[in-house]
C-alpha cells in the first residue's frame, strides 16, 4: 500500500465526492415523504418509519425530504439517537430537536410551553430548572409526555412543522416510550414525524422490535423499508461520484461486492482510487470499514481513535483536551479526517462525529484494552478538571460511562450512582435501571471505605427511611437493590424487578437481619405478581404482614396494612379488608407520613361503601381528594375521583358519578396523569352507558383504548361496556369479539370480582343472544359456584338478571324443559347471596323476581306494575323500557286495558329508538302489531292484520316449519312432518333467518318464543 502522503495526494481528486451529488432511486419513497407533508400542511398530521440496514441510504432520503420541505416552508427539527456505552442518553433526540425549534422560535416556543417550562426541562434543560423529584412517582412520566405532545401541537398549530428522530435502534427505553406516546395520542396540528432506524440491527431480542410490531398496527402510521440498490442504480450512483461514465467492469465489481449498499459503494469507489487493487480487501466488515481510516495521516487515525471512544458526538474542547496535541496539529488532522468523509462538523455545536456510525464502532473495536481503558480514563479526567466542556444535561452520564470504561470502579461507582439519580430525576427509568445494575456490578470491586462514604439520601429513597441517622449511616447492597426494583417496575420491567427482589430477599434471608426492608420487599413482589398475572399476591402481603408484627409503628408498616386493604378491597371487600384499611390509617397518621394515610382513606371509604356505608364512605373519599389536592398529591387525588366515581355508580347515582369522572379527567389530564386518566375514563363509559347516553359512552371507551394508558385493565373494562352496547344493539358476535379482547387484558390468574362477573354477565348475555340456553346455565352455575363477595352486589344483580331472562325468555321452548327446574333454583340461591342497598338494586330485585314468575308462566300485570314504579325514579332509561314492555305484554295477556298497554309501548319504543337498541325495538314493534296498537304518537285505526303474516312477513308454511325448528327438528324430520322434501325444508329454514335476522336455529327459536310468534292468538 502506498504511504499516506501518496495516498492523500490520490485521494485529492475524490475526497469531495465520495459522495454522490446525484440522488439515486428512492423515487417512490420520496413521494410517500412529500405525500405526508403535503397532508400535514392540510392539518392533517402524519408519521412515518424508516427502516433500512446500514448504510443502505436512510439519511440521504432524510436529507432529501428535508430539503424539500425546507423549500416548501417548513420548519425542520432533527434529533439522533446517541449510542453512549450501553446507556444512552435519555431523550436525547427529543431534547436534540426540541432545541433546534426553540433556537428557531424563542417566543413562539415559550408561548406553546404554556408556563410548563420547568417540567419541560426534564427534556430540554435550557427550559430551566427541572424540579425536585417525587420518588415512585409513576405517573410523571405520563404528564411528561403528555406535556411533550401538547407543546408540538402547539408548535404545529399555525406553521408546518416536520420531527425526524434518526438511529431508533439506539434508542434508550425512554425515548422509545416517548415516541410510542407521541405517535398514539397526536391528533392535530400541521406536523410530521419521521423515525429511522437499522433494521439489521433489529434482532429477536432487541427492545425495538415490539415496539415496531405494536405501530405496525396504528393505522396512521406508514412504514418504508428501503431496500439495496439495484445494478442500475449502482451505475448512476458511480457515475455521479466520479462525474464520469464508469468502466462496465468497476461497475459490476462493485455492485458485486457492496450488493447494493449505498455507502459500501462510496467506499469500494474511494479505494479502487486510492490505487488498491482488486481483492486486497478483506471479506470482513471490519477490514472494509478500516481500510479508509488507515489511508488518513498517522495524527488523523489517532483523532479518528479518540473519536471513536468518546461517543456518538464529541465536543471540540474535549477533543482537544484527551488528544493534548497542539491546535495546529489538531486541526490539520481534524481537516484530514473530514476532507476524508470520515468525520464531520455538527451542525448545531462546536463538535465532531463519524459521518458513519459503522466507522466508529469499527474503529473503536480496533482498539487495544489497554488503550480504549486510557483514552476512557482521559476522557473523564478532561471532564472532571472542566466540566463546562459538555452540556450540563449530558455530564453526569458520560462521566459515569468514561469511569466506567476506563476501569476504574472507585472512581465510576459514584458517578454512575449519581447518574442514576439524574436519570431518575427525568423520569428515565430505564437508564437509571441500567445504570444501577452497572452499580451492582460495581459494588464488590469497590474498596469498603469509598463505599462506607456514601449515603443512602444521596442516592436512595426507594422506600421509607429506617430510622438511622442519614449522616452516619453508609449506603448498602440493599439499598440499590430497592432502587432498582422500584426503577424496573416503573419502567415496565416486572421480570427484572421480580427478579431484584428475589436476589433482595436470599440476602435478607441469610446473613442481613432487616424485617423491615423485607417486608418493604415483600410487598413489592405482592404488586409484581399481580401485574405479571402470577397469582394475586396474598401470600406475599401476609408474609410482610407477619414481618411487621409486633414491631414499632412505621411508614413500612403502614405500605403493608395498605396493600392488605387494598387486595381486600378488590378481592374480598369484607370486615377484615375494613380493619386492614382502618389500621392503616391509624399507623400511617401515627408516623405521619401523610400521603400513605390518605391512599388508605380512600381504600377505607370505598370499603365502606361496599359495606352499606354510603355516606360515610363517600364523605371519606372526597375529603381525601380535597386534602391530596391541596398537598399536591395529584396521583392520590386522581386515584380519589377513580373510587369515588365508582362508588357512586354502585349506588345508582350515575349522574353525580359523570360528574366525579369529567373533574377527576381534567384534574388527571392537567397533570400528565395518563393511566389514572384511563381508570376514570373506563368510570365515565359505565356510568354513560346506565344513563343511555350509548353513543356518548362508546365514543369514550374508544378514546380509553387509542389513549395507550400503561394499564391493561381499564382498557379491559372499556371493552366490557362496547361489549354490553353491542348486546343491547342486537350484534352478539361484535360483543363476543370485544369479551374475549376484555380476558385477554385482565388475565385469568388474579380472578378480580369487579371483573371477573361482568365478563360472566356478558358471556351469558351473548349465550342467550344467539339461542344457546345451555352456555347460559353453565356460565351461571360457574359462577355461583365462585360466590358473590359482599360488596359485589352491583356486578351480581345484572348478571342474574340476565340468567333469569333468558330462562324466561325460552320458556315453551322443548329443548329448554330439562334442567329448566334447577336451573331457576339456581338464580333463586344467587339471589340469597345479593344485598339490595340502594333503590336501584332493589329495583333489579324485583324485577328478577317477576322474570323468575314469567320463566313459571305465573306473572301478573300488577306486579310488572311495581317493577316498572320502581324503576321510574332511576336514571336507566333501557332498563325503564324493557320493564314497560314486560307490563304491556302482561297487560295484553290478561286484556282489557290496551290503551295502557298502548302507551306503554309508545314509550318504550321511542327510548328503543333513540338508543339505537334494535331487539328491543324489533320486540316492541311486534308486540304492537301482532295486538294492532299504534306505536305512533297520535291515535289512529290501524290497518287490518293479514292473518296469514306477521310482523317479520312469515307465510303461513314458514310459521309451521318455524314451530317445528323450534321444536329442535331437522330438517329431514321438519320434510317428512310436512310432506315435503329436506331441499324445500333446509330453503324455507334459510328464508326464516334472513326474514327473523337471526344467524341461527337456536337463536331463531327463542326469538320466535319470546316475541309470541308461534301463537295462534294474543
Amino acid at each position: 500500500m502506498s504511504d499516506g502522503t501518496e495516498v492523500c495526494a490520490m485521494l485529492g481528486a475524490v475526497e469531495t465526492r465520495s459522495v454522490s451529488p446525484v440522488f439515486v432511486g428512492r423515487a417512490g419513497e420520496l413521494t410517500a415523504l412529500t405525500e405526508a407533508l403535503s397532508r400535514a400542511t392540510a392539518g392533517e398530521p402524519q408519521a412515518l418509519l424508516i427502516g433500512g440496514e446500514a448504510g443502505v441510504g436512510k439519511t440521504r432520503l432524510i436529507e432529501e425530504f428535508l430539503d424539500t420541505a425546507r423549500d416548501q416552508g417548513a420548519v425542520t427539527a432533527l434529533g439522533g439517537c446517541v449510542e453512549l456505552g450501553a446507556d444512552g442518553l435519555p431523550f436525547a433526540p427529543f431534547a436534540a430537536a426540541l432545541r433546534a425549534l426553540h433556537r428557531r422560535f424563542p417566543e413562539g416556543f415559550t408561548a406553546a410551553a404554556d408556563g410548563h417550562e420547568g417540567e419541560l426541562a426534564r427534556l430540554l434543560p435550557e427550559l430551566g430548572d427541572p424540579g425536585s423529584h417525587e420518588p415512585s412517582d409513576e405517573d410523571s412520566t405520563a404528564r411528561l409526555f403528555e406535556l411533550t405532545v401538547r407543546l408540538l401541537e402547539r408548535l404545529a398549530a399555525d406553521r408546518t412543522v416536520v420531527l425526524v428522530l434518526e438511529d431508533l435502534h439506539w434508542a434508550d427505553a425512554s425515548t422509545r416510550h416517548l415516541l410510542t406516546y407521541l405517535l398514539r395520542t397526536l391528533r392535530r396540528g400541521r406536523i410530521v414525524v419521521v423515525a429511522s432506524y437499522r433494521a439489521d440491527d433489529i434482532h429477536r431480542r432487541h427492545p425495538l422490535r415490539p415496539l415496531l410490531a405494536e405501530l405496525d398496527r396504528l393505522r396512521t402510521i406508514r412504514r418504508i423499508e428501503l431496500s439495496r440498490f439495484t445494478r442500475t442504480e449502482v451505475h448512476r450512483q458511480l457515475t455521479g461520484i466520479l462525474a464520469a461514465e464508469p468502466d462496465p467492469g468497476l461497475v459490476e465489481e462493485v455492485f458485486e461486492r457492496s450488493d447494493g449498499n449505498a455507502f459500501f459503494v462510496e467506499e469500494l469507489v474511494v479505494s479502487h482510487e486510492a490505487g488498491c487493487a482488486a481483492g486486497q480487501l478483506s471479506d470482513s466488515l471490519r477490514d472494509l470499514l478500516l481500510v479508509r481510516v488507515e489511508t488518513l495521516p498517522e495524527a488523523a487515525q489517532r483523532v479518528a481513535r479518540i473519536v471513536a471512544e468518546g461517543g456518538s458526538t464529541v465536543e471540540y474542547g474535549l477533543l482537544a483536551a484527551v488528544a493534548r496535541l497542539p491546535e495546529d496539529e489538531l486541526i490539520e488532522a481534524l481537516r484530514a479526517a473530514v476532507g476524508a468523509n470520515i468525520l464531520l462538523a455538527v451542525p448545531d455545536g462546536d463538535g465532531y462525529r463519524f459521518r458513519h456510525s459503522l466507522v466508529r464502532e469499527a474503529v473503536s473495536d480496533d482498539l487495544l484494552p489497554g488503550e480504549r481503558s486510557r483514552l476512557n480514563r482521559r476522557y473523564a479526567e478532561a471532564l472532571e478538571a472542566d466540566p463546562a466542556l459538555v452540556r450540563p444535561h449530558e455530564r453526569t452520564t458520560r462521566l459515569a460511562t468514561y469511569w466506567y470504561h476506563a476501569h476504574a470502579p472507585e472512581k465510576a461507582l459514584p458517578a454512575v450512582l449519581q447518574a442514576a439519580v439524574e436519570t431518575r430525576k427525568r423520569h428515565a427509568y430505564a437508564e437509571q435501571l441500567s445504570l444501577l445494575e452497572r452499580a451492582m456490578e460495581l459494588w464488590d470491586k469497590v474498596p469498603a471505605e469509598t463505599r462506607g462514604s456514601l449515603r443512602p439520601i444521596d442516592y436512595a429513597d426507594a422506600y421509607p427511611a429506617c430510622g438511622c441517622d442519614p449522616e452516619t449511616t453508609s449506603l448498602r447492597y440493599l439499598d440499590l437493590l430497592a432502587e432498582a426494583a422500584v426503577a424496573a417496575r416503573l419502567s415496565g420491567e416486572r421480570e427484572r424487578a421480580a427478579k431484584i427482589c428475589r436476589t433482595a430477599l436470599r440476602i435478607l434471608d441469610g446473613d442481613e437481619n432487616d424485617p423491615l426492608r423485607a417486608a418493604w420487599f415483600w410487598t413489592e413482589m405482592s404488586r409484581l405478581q399481580s401485574n405479571l398475572g402470577r397469582g394475586d399476591g396474598w401470600p406475599e402481603i401476609a408474609r410482610a404482614q407477619e414481618l411487621v408484627k409486633g414491631l414499632p409503628p412505621s411508614a413500612v408498616h403502614a405500605t403493608v396494612l395498605v396493600g392488605a386493604a387494598g387486595w381486600g378491597m378488590l378481592r374480598n371487600p369484607g370486615p377484615e379488608a375494613l380493619a386492614a384499611a382502618e389500621r392503616a390509617v391509624e399507623y400511617a397518621r401515627f408516623v405521619q407520613a401523610e400521603p400513605i394515610e390518605l391512599n388508605a382513606r380512600i381504600t377505607l371509604g370505598t370499603i365502606l361503601v361496599s359495606a352499606g356505608d354510603a355516606e360515610g364512605g363517600l364523605a371519606a373519599m372526597r375529603e381525601a381528594r380535597e386534602r391530596t389536592v391541596a398537598l399536591g398529591q395529584f396521583h392520590e387525588a386522581a386515584r380519589a375521583h377513580v373510587n369515588l366515581s365508582s362508588a357512586l355508580e354502585s349506588l345508582g347515582r350515575s349522574r353525580e358519578a359523570v360528574e366525579a369522572a369529567t373533574t377527576g379527567i381534567e384534574l388527571a389530564r392537567s397533570r400528565g396523569l395518563v393511566d389514572s386518566a384511563g381508570w376514570i375514563r373506563a368510570n365515565l363509559a359505565e356510568s354513560l352507558l346506565s344513563l343511555g347516553e350509548w353513543d356518548r359512552s362508546k365514543e369514550e371507551a374508544e378514546l380509553l383504548l387509542r389513549s395507550g394508558a400503561s394499564s391493561s385493565k381499564p382498557g379491559g373494562t372499556a371493552l366490557l361496556q362496547l361489549a354490553h352496547l353491542a348486546v343491547f344493539r342486537g350484534e352478539p358476535a361484535r360483543a363476543a369479539e370485544h369479551l374475549a379482547e376484555a380476558r385477554t387484558r385482565y388475565g385469568t390468574r388474579d380472578p378480580i370480582p369487579q371483573y371477573t362477573l361482568p365478563m360472566a354477565q356478558v358471556a351469558i348475555a351473548v349465550a342467550a343472544a344467539e339461542g344457546r340456553l345451555a352456555d347460559v346455565r353453565e356460565q351461571l352455575a360457574a359462577t355461583a359456584e365462585a360466590g358473590f363477595p359482599p360488596g359485589t352486589h352491583r356486578y351480581g344483580w345484572p348478571l342474574v338478571l340476565t340468567a333469569v331472562t333468558a330462562e324466561a325468555d325460552s320458556r315453551g321452548l322443548p329443548a329448554a324443559e330439562e334442567g329448566r327446574a334447577e336451573a331457576l333454583a339456581l338464580v333463586r340461591r344467587c339471589v340469597r347471596e345479593l344485598a339490595a342497598p340502594a333503590p336501584i338494586w332493589q329495583a333489579c330485585s324485583r324485577q328478577v323476581s317477576e322474570e323468575l314468575a314469567r320463566a313459571e308462566g305465573r306473572e301478573t300485570a300488577a306486579r310488572w306494575a311495581e317493577v316498572v314504579a320502581a324503576h321510574e325514579p332511576l336514571e336507566r332509561p333501557y332498563e325503564l323500557a324493557r320493564v314497560r314492555r314486560r307490563l304491556a305484554d302482561a297487560l295484553l295477556v290478561e286484556g282489557g286495558r290496551r290503551e295502557e298497554a298502548a302507551a306503554l309501548l309508545r314509550e318504550a319504543h321511542a327510548t328503543a329508538v333513540r338508543l339505537g337498541a334494535r331487539p328491543l325495538r324489533e320486540d316492541v314493534e311486534l308486540l304492537a302489531a301482532r295486538a294492532r296498537l299504534s306505536l305512533a304518537p297520535e291515535k289512529r285505526a290501524p290497518a287490518p292484520a293479514d292473518p296469514g303474516e306477521d310482523g317479520f312477513g312469515l307465510t303461513p308454511r314458514e310459521q309451521d316449519v318455524l314451530r317445528l325448528v323450534a321444536a329442535g327438528r331437522t330438517n329431514r324430520q321438519i320434510a317428512e312432518e310436512l310432506f315435503i322434501s329436506p331441499k324445500t325444508a333446509s330453503v324455507h329454514v334459510s328464508n326464516i333467518l334472513a326474514k327473523l335476522g337471526v344467524a341461527g336455529r337456536g337463536e331463531a327459536a327463542a326469538l320466535a318464543h319470546r316475541l309470541h310468534l308461534l301463537d295462534l292468538t294474543l
